[in-house]
């Protein structure tokens, strides 16, 4: 059975698990572990024992395939960091990207939402109760939630109200974005189309590479990236993901070169400050492990003459051994 989902954060070449879940993209560990106990109970056999064998198979697949894999990735504190940047990384790139499609009435009203913290979470939860009830309708709120998360991320990374105004609303990202001398009003009072500007070459490898590191295939990611690079040596964003993919590998040394070289080509790259940060902070965690080793007394070296059989220890200076704690020799 396929479980084949072309909206949202799945365009771009990501799997949502918050989406999977039902929940919002900034959920705490134990919302997302509540949530995952509610809908494992709902998808398992003893839960299914009343219904057709066709919704008992679907109900298995759903767990097995889409909602067990969502939360093994959410509830590793590794893993839910490094998928939190990427989410981070897939807003931004909703706004160098052209999707097609329709977006969910939910969508477009939360482009536009004078409040959209209040309207994504109050929405995504009347989704969310639903999504698991009828399993025929289940990727179908999936792809909704989906919607709202994609958007939510697009309006934290700027967007604001230009993310949809039509039934058939364009996401313009990046290099697609036009500028305002391209929206020019005709008399009826509807702004023509603005032509998307190419995407050049580099940022087509970027955008590849980005879907590599989603799929854990960082060779090939690498490789995109050595050719973006080639191409545009001072592109700081390509800079800054080759040492993402360096310090997911647990290369520090190498993740520390690219950082650096993105920040000495764009100062305000996120991505490289970011990654500065972890870097530093795990020099900073060593280091400090490494003085409380340091701290710690080595045992004095026993005296080789009174190891010897017969051997009298030397007692002549008052202040070692024994009879020196009062104050002098033995009379």
């Amino acid at each position: 059975m396929s479980f084949q989902i072309e909206r949202g954060l799945f365009l771009l070449d990501f799997i949502d698990h918050h989406a999977i879940l039902g929940i919002p993209v900034d959920a705490e560990i134990k919302d997302i572990r509540k949530r995952y106990l509610k809908i494992a109970r709902r998808l398992h056999p003893d839960s299914c024992a009343s219904e057709s064998e066709t919704d008992k198979q679907r109900a298995s697949e759903l767990l097995s395939k889409l909602v067990n894999p969502a939360w093994e990735k959410l509830s590793q504190e590794k893993d839910r960091s490094e998928y939190i940047l990427l989410l981070k990384l897939k807003g931004q790139q909703g706004l160098r990207q052209q999707s097609s499609g329709e977006m969910s009435n939910l969508a477009k009203q939360l482009s536009t939402a004078s409040n959209p913290d209040h309207f994504y979470h109050t929405s995504l939860k009347s989704l969310a109760d639903q999504q698991y009830d009828h399993l025929d309708q289940t990727l179908e709120l999936t792809a909704q939630i989906s919607e709202l998360n994609l958007v939510f991320l697009m309006r934290k990374e700027g967007a604001g109200e230009a993310i949809a105004n039509s039934t058939k609303q364009p996401l313009y990202t990046g290099s697609n974005i036009p500028d305002s001398s391209q929206s020019i009003a005709k008399p009826g009072g509807t702004a023509a189309p603005p032509p998307p500007r190419r995407e050049s070459i580099a940022e087509q490898y970027y955008r590849r590479a980005e879907g590599h590191v989603a799929k854990n295939n960082f060779a090939q990611a690498i490789l995109e990236l050595r050719d973006a690079l080639q191409i545009e040596p001072k592109n700081s964003r390509c800079h800054a993901l080759m040492g993402m993919v360096y310090l997911k590998q647990n290369q520090p040394k190498m993740a520390k070169i690219y950082f650096d070289k993105a920040l000495e080509h764009d100062p305000d790259t996120e991505m490289a400050q970011i990654g500065k940060q972890q870097l530093e902070g795990a020099a900073a965690s060593s280091k400090a492990a490494g003085a409380k080793a340091g701290t710690q007394k080595t045992p004095p070296k026993a005296d080789p003459k009174a190891s010897k059989p017969g051997t009298k220890p030397n007692n002549d200076k008052p202040s070692g051994g024994l009879f020196g704690l009062f104050g002098g020799k033995k009379k």
